[in-house]
């Protein structure tokens, strides 16, 4: 009986397209509960680990997992701060300066929060938070003139009684 000779087929596997993941740039939990559990794997079983030792290095992963969590806290505030900030320059009159480095001066009319910094409308700029330099209230001439976008349900002009 004769065999006839095949190509070898090259070997496909489902991980064969693996990538390589980018390292981490900052000790987060996860690198700091992967050296514990290696540091633990690995030690010597006629030796083990001070359970003091054990109970610090617990006390710094969680001390660490609650200053992540007070950092995200401040950084959603901080968030929350801008746009209430943003939000209190509608109707004033507000000077920034643009990348030409000319100053303007106008009405802030509206802001947008699409950004990660509240973006404040003034005339056709639109003028990022960190770019308003000086804040002034309007006086009557400044105020654009009010609308009444509310319908009056009498179908008079006059003021409601």
């Amino acid at each position: 009986m004769t065999i006839a000779p095949t190509a070898a087929t090259p070997a496909t596997s489902l991980h064969a397209t693996s990538t390589v993941a980018a390292p981490k740039q900052e000790m987060d939990k996860e690198v700091f509960l992967a050296l514990l559990v290696a540091q633990l794997r690995n030690q010597d079983p006629t030796a083990p680990m001070d359970t003091s030792q054990m109970m610090a290095q617990s006390t710094q992963l969680a001390t660490m997992e609650q200053l992540t969590a007070l950092t995200d806290t401040s950084r959603e505030s901080f968030a929350l701060q801008m746009r209430v900030a943003a939000s209190s320059l509608v109707g004033q009159q507000v000077s920034f300066v643009d990348a030409d480095g000319t100053t303007h001066t106008g009405v802030a009319t509206s802001v947008s929060f699409e950004d990660k910094v509240p973006v404040v409308t003034v005339g056709d700029r639109k003028v990022p938070l960190d770019n308003v330099s000086m804040i002034r209230a309007t006086t009557q001439q400044d105020a654009p003139a009010p609308t009444d976008t509310t319908p009056d349900p009498a179908g008079t002009a006059g003021p409601a009684a």
